[in-house]
């Protein structure tokens, strides 16, 4: 009975929640493990199949990092990597097309369909949303450092994904873009579901990775904080305490909220339910960033 009862006041608690965000969209970007495990990637996607079935409207944006550099290994090729991001020549661009399409966004989609959703895979290989332009870094001489076919997103087909999400249909989005002259990028997937998320005006962002939330201290899991606002999250930025693979993470969630977003949160996947946990409950279960009060 008691076990009954807390499940009935979970439904209570998550009623104003589905009642405030029923016809708004969410841009949920998958990351981590999820892409990995199967099972959890299937858990994962079943919090999404909930928040269509109560009218939220998810659009999924995923990268593959990992398994990119499995299957370059496979293939007997060595990463480069130049500031932390992958140096991409036509072969390296070949086979992470590849694996993104049909190791991952295909996956997804069918995981999608066979818990009762309508997916789209959007991507390269079919219809395109994301545009981008070279990405050059500056060195420490001046010079541009070069990094092959990498690019930033600078645009999104907003009109496309809109339409989708209003016909009951979740895109799913691989993170490689086409430039100007037709050509493909490959574009870092964290900045891409932040360019999405400020193009669609999302209710929210969520990035879903290994890690649970932002730490004070990264030695420390006891440091995690529940909520942060931009400033506060620039003067970690400055202070150096959020660095590496959580920069570009945190800076897609200021990319959305200075479009308007309200809120962005970063959770982890490896959590059962934690996409639910977080979009649904007062508590929530990572870290949720919202703009400075004015």
């Amino acid at each position: 009975m008691q076990e009954a009862i807390a499940k009935a006041g979970a439904l209570i608690e998550a009623m104003e929640y589905i009642r405030s965000f029923r016809g708004r969209i969410v841009v949920v970007k998958l990351g981590g493990s999820v892409l990995d495990d199967v099972d959890l990637q299937r858990k994962l996607l079943t919090d999404v199949a909930f928040m269509a079935t109560v009218g939220m409207q998810p659009i999924i944006v995923h990268g593959g990092g990992k398994a990119i550099t499995r299957a370059m290994n496979e293939a007997g090729l060595e990463p480069v990597w130049v500031r932390g991001r992958r140096y991409t020549d036509e072969r390296t661009l070949t086979i992470a097309e590849h694996t993104l399409v049909h190791k991952i966004n295909t996956p997804i989609c069918r995981t999608l369909t066979e818990l009762g959703c309508n997916p789209m895979g959007l991507h390269s290989l079919s219809s395109c949303v994301l545009f981008a332009e070279p990405l050059r870094l500056a060195g420490e001489d001046g010079r541009k450092l070069d990094l092959g076919l990498v690019g930033q997103v600078v645009d999104v087909n907003v009109k496309l994904l809109n339409t989708l999400c209003a016909d009951g249909t979740i895109p799913v989005m691989a993170s490689i873009a086409r430039d100007k002259a037709g050509g493909k990028l490959n574009v870092n997937a964290d900045s891409a579901a932040g360019k999405v998320a400020a193009g669609v005006e999302a209710e929210k962002l969520v990035v879903v990775s290994d890690t649970h939330g932002i730490r004070t201290n990264v030695e420390d899991p006891d440091s995690w904080v529940s909520s942060l606002n931009e400033m506060q999250i620039k003067e970690m930025i400055d202070a150096g305490i959020i660095t590496d693979a959580m920069l570009p993470k945190v800076e897609a969630c200021l990319t959305a909220l200075d479009a308007g977003v309200k809120k962005a949160h970063i959770i982890d996947g490896r959590i059962a339910h934690s996409l639910l946990l977080e979009i649904y409950t007062d508590k929530g279960i990572g870290t949720q960033i919202v703009r400075n009060r004015s």
